[in-house]
């Protein structure tokens, strides 16, 4: 079966918090956009803790950005700290943002 080659950035950067969401809507979310070709980047190989200036790269680098919100979503300062760069990113008209 041939394949497009995908260009090298990430043009979905998708914010989310939790296994329950990575598990289950995200991982079908995720599948939909590669099977019609489109890049996604979520922080699954991100270490937990680690400098969150390599996901202020990606948002910058994606062309959309998605925020899926969870009861626990605002627990995360991760997940906010993205979310205000992916704000920042929209407003100076770089970035699509969905909710």
């Amino acid at each position: 079966m041939d394949r497009k080659i995908l260009p090298p950035q990430h043009q979905v950067f998708i914010n989310f918090r939790g296994d329950e969401l990575r598990k289950n809507f995200i991982s079908h979310l995720v599948e939909a956009l590669q099977r019609n070709e489109i890049n996604v980047f979520t922080d699954k190989k991100e270490q937990k803790g680690e400098n969150i200036s390599n996901l202020f790269k990606r948002i910058e680098e994606s062309k959309i950005a998605v925020a899926v919100f969870s009861k626990r979503y605002t627990e995360s300062k991760w997940c906010l700290d993205e979310l205000v760069k992916m704000k920042e990113c929209a407003d100076l008209g770089n970035l699509k943002m969905t909710y």
